[in-house]
C-alpha cells in the first residue's frame, strides 16, 4: 500500500459520508424521491472513484457485494417494519445484514473470479473496495426503495 493510501481511503469515506448524510437529511421526508436519491448517491461515488483514477471494471464485486446485500436488507427492514415497527425494522434489517453478507459475499467471490478468468484486472485497494461497496449498497436501497415507494406506493 502506498504510503498515505490509508489516510486518503479514509478521508474519502468519511467526505462521501458527510455528503451522504446532508443529502439524506435534506430529503428525509421526500420518501417518493428518496430511492432516486440514493441511486445518484451511488453514481456520485462512482465518480468519485474515476476522479482517483479507479478502473470501474475492477469495483464490480465490490458493487455486487453492496447491491445484493443493502438491496435485501432493505426489504427486510421494512417487512420488520411492517410486524413490528421500529424494532422490527432493526430486527429485519440486522438479521438480513448477516444472512445477505454471506449471500452477497458468495456473489462477490464469483465476480472476482469471472473478471481473473477473464483477463480483467480487479486490482483493489481500500479506497475502491470501501467506496465501490458503498455505491453498491446505494445501489440496492435505491432501486428497492423505487420499486416500494415509487412504483408499488407502499
Amino acid at each position: 500500500m502506498k504510503k498515505g493510501a490509508l489516510l486518503n481511503s479514509i478521508l474519502s469515506v468519511v467526505i462521501l459520508s458527510i455528503v451522504v448524510l446532508g443529502v439524506v437529511a435534506f430529503f428525509v421526508y421526500q420518501k417518493r424521491w428518496m430511492g432516486f436519491i440514493f441511486i445518484a448517491l451511488g453514481f456520485l461515488h462512482l465518480f468519485t472513484l474515476k476522479i482517483f483514477g479507479v478502473n470501474l471494471k475492477s469495483t464490480w464485486p465490490d458493487i455486487v457485494f453492496g447491491i445484493i446485500d443493502n438491496g435485501i436488507l432493505v426489504i427486510a427492514a421494512i417487512i420488520g417494519a411492517d410486524f413490528a415497527g421500529i424494532t422490527g425494522a432493526i430486527i429485519g434489517g440486522s438479521a438480513a445484514n448477516a444472512i445477505t453478507d454471506g449471500f452477497a459475499g458468495i456473489f462477490e467471490g464469483w465476480t472476482a473470479e469471472y473478471l481473473r478468468k477473464h483477463k480483467i484486472k480487479e486490482k483493489r485497494t481500500a479506497l475502491s473496495s470501501a467506496v465501490g461497496k458503498m455505491a453498491g449498497c446505494f445501489f440496492g436501497a435505491g432501486i428497492v426503495l423505487v420499486i416500494v415507494w415509487t412504483i408499488l406506493s407502499l
